[in-house]
This record gives C-alpha cells, sequence and structure tokens, in this order.
C-alpha cells in the first residue's frame, strides 16, 4: 500500500509541481525504506532537467523553506544553466543574471550551501555569456557587490562576492564548454584577473579584515591561480600569503594557495618572481625548527610542501641562475633537513615522504647538462647527495624493539612501504655516486662491526645492509671490489632480531648473481640461509633467498646438494612454512637438482617424494571432505612446483661471456627424463585420486597443472607420457568437463600435434574433447563461459600447429563454426577475445583446408552478422579491435564473399543500430572493403563506426576512446 505523499514511478505521477518536489525531498531525506529514497532520487533527478524545473526552482528558494529545499532549487537552477543553456532565450539572460544577483543577496547571510550553488549557478551563466554577451562579467559582479544596500552588511556582501569569485574558475575547469569555447572563455577570464587582483591584495592587507575574510582570499586566490594567472601579476599576493603562514587560523589556506601558484606549469617563465620567492621560503626555517619541536606535525608539512613545490617544479630554473648558486644550494639544504626530520616515520613524523621525488628531480637535471656543466654542478652536489644517503638510511632505521612493538598494524605497514621508497631512493642516487657510494656504505659497515669499544644497536647495521640490499638487488654489482669484503662481513654479524635477519637474508638473495660468479664463496653464506629456514619469522626471506641461490648458482652447488636437500626435507615434514613458501621451496629443490647426475636426481626424488606420494595413497582411501581436499591439493601443488624447474636441458643459461661452460655443453644423458620416472610410477594414483574427485574443479586443476607444468619444462623429453595423458584427460573429460583440461589438451596440442608418432593420440583426445563440448553447447553453454573461452583457445591453437585436425571426418567442422558464432555473443570478454582469435587463425586456411572452405561459404554471413552486432553496441566497446581483427581476416581471405555478406548483413533497418543511416552504413562497408593491407586503419574505421552506433560519437567518451 502507497502512503500518503509517496512520489509514484507511474509517468503520469510526472507531475513536477512545487508541491510534489517539496513531498519527494520529504521522502528522499527522510523516508527510513531505501526503495522509497531511490524512487524520490530517481524523480528528483527527472524533475530537475524538465522544463517545469524554470518554474519550481524560484519557488523553492522562498525564505519561508528550509535549507535543503532550497539547495534543490539552486541545484535545479544551476542545471538547467549548465547543460540545458541553449533553451534559454538570448532575451532573458539579463532578467536570470539579475534574478540570481538579487537570490545571492538574499542569501549571504543565509544557507552557506544555498549560497554556494547559487554563486555556481551565476558562475555558469558567466561562462556561457563571456567574452560577447556578458563583456567585464567580473567587474561587474565586484561593483554589485561593492554597492550598499538591500539591507545586506558589508561583511556577508564580501564574503558572498569572494565565494562567486572563488567558484567561477572551479566552474570553468570541470565545465563542459566546447573546446573552442574554453579558449576563449580561458582568455576573457585572464583578462578579468585585473578585477579580482587589487580586491583580494586590498582584503588581505587590510587590519581590520576578519579572519573568515582573509581565508575566503586565500581560497579565492588558489582557485584563480589554477587558470595560470601570470606568476608575476600575482606577486605581491603570493608574498601577502607567505605573511599570512604566520597566523595559525590561516596557515592552511596561505600554504595551498602557494602551492598552487607556483607548481603551475606557466610559472617557470617568470624567473625574477621565482627568484624572490627563495628568501621567502628560506625565511620560514625559524619557524619550521620551532614547529619540529612543539611536535607540530601540520606546520612542518605545510613549510616542507612549500619548499618542494619550488624545488620540484623550478629546480632546473633555479640551477641555471649561477650568480644565485648559493641561495638555490640553501634551498636544498632545508629540503634536506626536512627529508632527515627527527622522529619515526609515520608515528612521529609525516613529512619527510614529501621530499624524496624532489632529489630525483634534481638529479635528473643535473644530469641533464653537458659534460663540462655537469661536472661542475657534480663538484657541489656530489657531497649533497652523500649526506642524503646518510640522512635516508638513518630514516630508515626501525624504532626501538619496545616502540615498533607499540606501533598498529597500519603504521607498521606505512613504515614498511615507506622504506620502499627509500630503497627506490638509493638505488635511483647510485646511478649519480656509482662504486664509490658502494664503498662508502661497506667502510662504514666495517667500522661498526669491528668496533669493540662502542656497542653498536642492531638498527644501525639494519639499515646500513638495507641499503646494500636496495642497490644490489636491480644493479649489477659484479664488478664492485667491496662484495667481497661484505659477504666476509655478513658472519660476523650478531644476528639477535627478525627484522635483521631478514634484511641479512634478502641481502645474501640480492647477491646470488655476484655469488654464481664468486662461487668459493657460497660456504660463508649457505649455512646462514639453511639456518634460517627453520625459522617460521623468517620464511618469506630464507626461502626466497635459498630459491636465488639454487637458481642463479645450480651447477655450483652438488657438492652442498645433500645437506640442502636434508634441511629442506626437515622443514617440509615439521611444517614450519606457509603454502606458498612450501611451493617456492619446491622450486627451489627443482633447480638445485637440475644440476646432478640423473642417479643422484632420482636418488633424491625418491627421498623428497616418497612420504608425500605414502599420504597420497592414504587420502586416496579416504571419503572426501574439506580437509582432506585441501591435504591433496596442497600435495599436488608441490610437486607441480617441483616439476616446473626440475629441468636437466643444459642450455637454459649461458655465461657472462656468451659461452656455455663446458658442465653445461654436455649433450642430455640417455633414458628418460627423471620427472617422466617419477610420473609414471604415480600416475595410477593419480587416477585414482582423480575417480574420486571429479566433480571438484580444484582438484582437476591441481592434477592438470601437475602435467601442464611438466609439459611446458620438458618440451619434447614428455614424450613418453603421451598416450597415457592423452586417454586419461579423454576420460576426464567426457565424465565432467573442465576448463583445466581443455587447457591441458591445448598444451599438447602445441608440443606434440606436429609430431607423426603422436598425432593419433593427441587426434583421438582433440575430437574427443571436440564433441563433448559440442554437447555442452546443445544443452546451453551459458553456464561454462570459462569452458567455452579454454575451448576456443584449444580450437585457434589446432589451427596454428596442425590444420589437419579439420580434415577428419570425425570432426564436425560446421558445428564448431556455429558454437564460434554463439561465443562472440557471450557477455564474458575473455571468451569474446579467445574466439575472435579463433576466427582470425580459421580464416586463412579457406584455402587449404576444404571443410573449413565449405563451411566458410555456407555460413559466413552469419560470422558477418555477429561481428557486426557486436560492433552495433551488443559487446564492450573494448573489444573493438578484436572484431576488426577478424573484419580484416574476412577481407584479405574471401574478398568477393565479404563484399555480398556485407551488403545484405546491413540491408535491414535498424541494424545494427538504431542510430545509423543507411549512408554510413554504406561509407562503412567502403571503408572496409578497401582496406587489405592496413590492419591498424580497419581498427580506426570499426572504433569510428561503433560510436556512431552507440550515439556517442563527437562526445567526451569518444576522446577517451
Amino acid at each position: 500500500m502507497e502512503t500518503p505523499g509517496r512520489i509514484a514511478s507511474t509517468p503520469d505521477a510526472l507531475d513536477f509541481t512545487v508541491d510534489n518536489v517539496e513531498k519527494a525531498l520529504h521522502q528522499l531525506y527522510y523516508d527510513p525504506n531505501i526503495e522509497n529514497k531511490n524512487l524520490a532520487q530517481k524523480w528528483l533527478m527527472q524533475a530537475q532537467v524538465s522544463p517545469q524545473a524554470w518554474q519550481f526552482c524560484w519557488a523553492l528558494l522562498s525564505p519561508d523553506k528550509v535549507p535543503e529545499i532550497q539547495y534543490f532549487g539552486a541545484s535545479a537552477l544551476h542545471t538547467k544553466i549548465s547543460r540545458y543553456w541553449s533553451d534559454i532565450p538570448t532575451d532573458q539572460y539579463e532578467s536570470l543574471k539579475s534574478q540570481l544577483f538579487s537570490q545571492i543577496a538574499c542569501f549571504s547571510s543565509g544557507s552557506k550551501m544555498v549560497l554556494t550553488r547559487l554563486c555556481v549557478a551565476l558562475a555558469s551563466l558567466a561562462l556561457n555569456t563571456m567574452p560577447e554577451a556578458w563583456p567585464g562579467a567580473v567587474a561587474e559582479m565586484v561593483r554589485v557587490f561593492q554597492e550598499e544596500g538591500g539591507g545586506v552588511d558589508g561583511r556577508a556582501r564580501c564574503l558572498a562576492l569572494l565565494e562567486l569569485l572563488t567558484v567561477l574558475p572551479e566552474e570553468f575547469q570541470t565545465s563542459r564548454l566546447p573546446q573552442y569555447r574554453k579558449g576563449q572563455v580561458r582568455g576573457a577570464l585572464g583578462r578579468e584577473w585585473g578585477s579580482v587582483c587589487p580586491l583580494l591584495q586590498q582584503l588581505l592587507r587590510r587590519t581590520d579584515s576578519p579572519g573568515a575574510v582573509k581565508a575566503r582570499v586565500l581560497r579565492c586566490l588558489s582557485s584563480w591561480v589554477l587558470l595560470d594567472v601570470p606568476l608575476n601579476e600575482s606577486e605581491g599576493l603570493v608574498h601577502d600569503c607567505f605573511s599570512a603562514l604566520s597566523d595559525p587560523e590561516l596557515f592552511d589556506t596561505a600554504v595551498e594557495a602557494i602551492v598552487n601558484a607556483i607548481s603551475q606549469p606557466d610559472s617557470q617563465r617568470y624567473v625574477n618572481t621565482l627568484l624572490k620567492l627563495v628568501p621567502r621560503v628560506l625565511a620560514l626555517q625559524d619557524q619550521l625548527r620551532e614547529a619540529v619541536q612543539n611536535g607540530d606535525m601540520e606546520t612542518c608539512h605545510g613549510i616542507c610542501r612549500i619548499s618542494v613545490t619550488l624545488g620540484e617544479n623550478h629546480s632546473r630554473t633555479l640551477l641555471e641562475q649561477v650568480d644565485h648558486w648559493q641561495s638555490f644550494l640553501a634551498l636544498v639544504n632545508m629540503i634536506m633537513f626536512c627529508t632527515g626530520i627527527p622522529g619515526h616515520y609515520p608515528v612521529n613524523e609525516t613529512t619527510s615522504s614529501l621530499t624524496l621525488t624532489f632529489w630525483y628531480t634534481l638529479q635528473d637535471e643535473i644530469m641533464s647538462f653537458e659534460s663540462e656543466k655537469q661536472a661542475v654542478y657534480l663538484q657541489v652536489y656530489r657531497p649533497v647527495y652523500f649526506q642524503l644517503v646518510d640522512v635516508l638510511l638513518h630514516k630508515a632505521q626501525f624504532p626501538s624493539d619496545q616502540e615498533y612493538a607499540s606501533w598498529s598494524s597500519d603504521e607498521k605497514e606505512q613504515f614498511r612501504i615507506y622504506r620502499v621508497d627509500i630503497s627506490d631512493t638509493l638505488m635511483y642516487v647510485y646511478e649519480m655516486l656509482g662504486a664509490e657510494l658502494l664503498s662508502n656504505l661497506y667502510d662504514k659497515l666495517g667500522r661498526l662491526l669491528t668496533n669493540t669499544e662502542q656497542p653498536t644497536s642492531w638498527q644501525h647495521t639494519e639499515a646500513l645492509l638495507y641499503g646494500f640490499q636496495s642497490i644490489a638487488e636491480t644493479i649489477d654489482v659484479n664488478y664492485s671490489d667491496v662484495i667481497p669484503g661484505l659477504i666476509g662481513l655478513i658472519p660476523r654479524i650478531n644476528i639477535n632480531n627478525v627484522q635483521l635477519a631478514d634484511t641479512v637474508m634478502f641481502t645474501i638473495g640480492a647477491l646470488a648473481e655476484w655469488l654464481a660468479d664468486h662461487p668459493v664463496m657460497l660456504s660463508s653464506v649457505l649455512p646462514l640461509v639453511l639456518q634460517a629456514l627453520g625459522n617460521p619469522d623468517l620464511s618469506v626471506s630464507s626461502v626466497s633467498t635459498l630459491k636465488k641461490i639454487c637458481r642463479e648458482c645450480k651447477y655450483d652447488l652438488p657438492p652442498y646438494a645433500t645437506n640442502i636437500v636434508a634441511v629442506s626435507q626437515e622443514v617440509l615434514i615439521k611444517q614450519i612454512h606457509k603454502t606458498s613458501q612450501c611451493m617456492w621451496l619446491m622450486q627451489a629443490l627443482g633447480f638445485l637438482l637440475s644440476a646432478l647426475p640423473v642417479e643422484d636426481i632420482l636418488r633424491n626424488l625418491h627421498s623428497l617424494i616418497t612420504p608425500y606420494i605414502q599420504q597420497l595413497e592414504k587420502l586416496a582411501d579416504e571419503t572426501p571432505n574439506p580437509s582432506n581436499k585441501l591435504a591433496i591439493i596442497h600435495i599436488l601443488g608441490l610437486l607441480s612446483n617441483l616439476f616446473t624447474t626440475l629441468d636437466i636441458s643444459k642450455q637454459d643459461d649461458e655465461s657472462a661471456d656468451g659461452s656455455a661452460p663446458p658442465v653445461k655443453a654436455t649433450p642430455p644423458p640417455p633414458g628418460p627424463n627423471p620427472v617422466v620416472v617419477v610420473l609414471q610410477q604415480v600416475f595410477a594414483l593419480i587416477q585414482k585420486v582423480l575417480s574420486k574427485w571429479l566433480n571438484d574443479s580444484q582438484v582437476v586443476e591441481a592434477v592438470c597443472a601437475i602435467f601442464e607444468k611438466s609439459v611446458k619444462t620438458l618440451l619434447h623429453d614428455f614424450a613418453p607420457m603421451v598416450s597415457q595423458l592423452s586417454e586419461m584427460l579423454g576420460q576426464m573429460y567426457s565424465t565432467i568437463p573442465q576448463a583445466s583440461a581443455l587447457d591441458l589438451t591445448r598444451q599438447m596440442v602445441h608440443i606434440f600435434a606436429s609430431e607423426t608418432d603422436h598425432f593419433p593420440p593427441i587426434k583421438a583426445l582433440f575430437e574427443l574433447v571436440t564433441s563433448v563440448t559440442l554437447s555442452i553447447f546443445q544443452q546451453g553453454p551459458r553456464d561454462h563461459p570459462d569452458i567455452v573461452d579454454s575451448f576456443m583457445q584449444l580450437q585457434a591453437q589446432a589451427l596454428k600447429r596442425k590444420p589437419d585436425l579439420f580434415l577428419s571426418e570425425n570432426l564436425d567442422v560446421k558445428a564448431v563454426f556455429h558454437c564460434g558464432i554463439l561465443s562472440l555473443k557471450f557477455p564474458e570478454a575473455p571468451t569474446v577475445k579467445s574466439t575472435c582469435l579463433f576466427f582470425t587463425e580459421l580464416l586463412p586456411h579457406c584455402l587449404d583446408v576444404p571443410p573449413l572452405a565449405r563451411v566458410v561459404q555456407e555460413d559466413g554471413k552469419l560470422l558477418v552478422q555477429a561481428v557486426l552486432e557486436g560492433i552495433g553496441g551488443g559487446a564492450s566497446r573494448n573489444l573493438m579491435d578484436q572484431f576488426a581483427e577478424v573484419l580484416f581476416s574476412l577481407n584479405k581471405n574471401c574478398f568477393s564473399l565479404l563484399a555480398v555478406w556485407l551488403k545484405e548483413a546491413l540491408q535491414p533497418p535498424g541494424f545494427p543500430s538504431s542510430r545509423i543511416t543507411p549512408e554510413q552504413k554504406d561509407n562503412f562497408s567502403q571503408q572496409i572493403l578497401r582496406e587489405r593491407v592496413n590492419k591498424r586503419r580497419v581498427k580506426d574505421i570499426v572504433k569510428e563506426f561503433t560510436l556512431l552506433c552507440r550515439g556517442l560519437h563527437g562526445t567526451e567518451y569518444a576522446a577517451e576512446y
């Protein structure tokens, strides 16, 4: 039952009267029922754009209405003026303007939110009428509000004028004016700055101006400088803003105004003005130091923002003023003070992070000078950057254990991200300071670790190591002569803390490539890594470091292999690590075993895998339940990850000089690949597991992953398994079809379809999964977009690798083609992409595969219709490039047929969109048929046509497209 006064959603209720609008607003604000609120919201949006809005909006502004109702009236006015300007007759401009002026005067001492909306409405009117219909708009606004009268006190009038002047540039930034008008209006506003600037200056300098007025003046300046008003014209005002920084009430708005003024792109042209600002910024240092002492984070933050903005936006301009080099160096040192501001980020300070990008900018500018000039600047700034490294490493230090324990998890995460930012900065700075930076860090670490007189904090040691790790992680340090010393120092570190231990691990990991070239040093660091593996707190760092060492140094690890395998087995059995680290550990072992003789690989695999196989045999006998499902997936995952990296072919990496070391040049050992041996041993067990879990997609996925990873790594060495795996896949897919089985079939087709020996089982498997999938299409494929996606990818791969598969009498080529046409209409973008790929692979084979030629000839028009339907609006705009590829392929491979099909398909009126004229369709057809070489051009033609079909041509959406 409808409550009295409810706004109904029926068409006859669209009676946009003042009463109905008030009822709807009451419903929107006070009705507890969310559906009623939504109905009211929808109705009010329609009301706002209706022709009746011109009548009700003035009535809603009546002084006896509540502010919410008045606000809606003002908003409706703004909507009509900003979006439906062309509906307003020219002869009504003046009356509309004067009505708005008088309403703003009335509300200047009324509701602030209504006043702002009215100012925005008048601003919109001004933007639509300047400069022709309303020349000198701003000057008139200033004059109207400066006149006495209307019973409104001077302060309220002044605040209303400032509000109007503030929203005017803001409304310009968000207005929907056409591009040519934007240029005209921007010019007109620029000329009006002459009326605004003296007014703002006068109000800011008057001692009797209230704080609220001064704050509004600063906001108004912020708004105008975003229009790129010349910095030299607002210079006096910017200096006044610096004076306002001493007033706590005005501090934040003054900072905003200064930052906006000096960060305008145009401001760098005014070198003299910028030079005058540097001493004003330097003069803030006493206020900054006082704020630091008093723990006043807001003031620190504001002053830092000003100094960084000046430095970051104008470093090149200021560097080039050679006569003023000392004042710019003083500014750089002020920013250095901000970088090293006392306290721990983010708990005691949040300022230092603002400065990091400045150091990138300054370095870029210095390094971009030609060499002679650069050398001069480097003399001055290299010492500054060495000091920066010290400051950054100090800021990267952890607080005391007690203090760190009191931090929230959010604070710890922010600190972690801050340290990553510092790490990135150090890596960048290395490009300027080079090898000397590493020597510098090494000397400091050496002094710290060998100084017996003074006890060192772990935080200090950790920060220096973190500096090393930051650089070694991404920069080739192989040439550095300090790394052997560093590796020698690492065992001397008293590791009594998790954070320090983590950094030691990551530092060793960062040096893995260096260790591969200096294997003699492995013996000093490997024991530390293996020891750390047993500590759950060091799980991520120790496992990732072992993985890096096993990957980079595998040919030097055989002497340590027994020990590494034993320690890894122990931590796996004790379940010290979480699932993802267990997977990494298996990958590490795969790398390690790859370099051993085959008999050693098999022996180690046996001891490593046997406990899991026994566990899997036990689980295979149990009734399926959620906990044993997790255990099964975990074991299958361990095997997958081991087989991902266990590769005994020796051509995977070359030494630095391009020649492979002798050990890698040996031919692969005779006999089956160790991975195949293991897979054959566990094959029956895997089949048993599958038989119980066939309807669980996660278990099926985990089984397929083992074989998929093995196939990818082993390639042709996987051959002995092709026949039995093809048979198992066929049985699996026939019983319960899953996308992962199709993906594995695609891998098999990719590698083995072209090999005569393996063609029969691959052909049988391909035909079987195709026929099962065709029956899914008959039952309704909408519930299985993943299967459809994988099926299309499989068909595309088959066409690419072995088109002969489509010559078979057991394959219903016509049905596959029709499935493709259905799949083009799926809402899921990945499925449509895969289907387009299928068609672009299929069409070139019209010439050499007769069954494909027949089906294209008979049903190609259906494909053209489906593609046009997608372009006409049936598919996401992001898919247009893929549809264009299909059209291009049709044009290239079936030109004469495409001409007929396009003509017939585009014949029906309203297809592919009711917005398209017959001329536009003809034009599209001709353009497409002309382009048989330039694919890029076809994509552009399709994009243009889809925008026309969707009614978006020439809109802001089109500009983003």
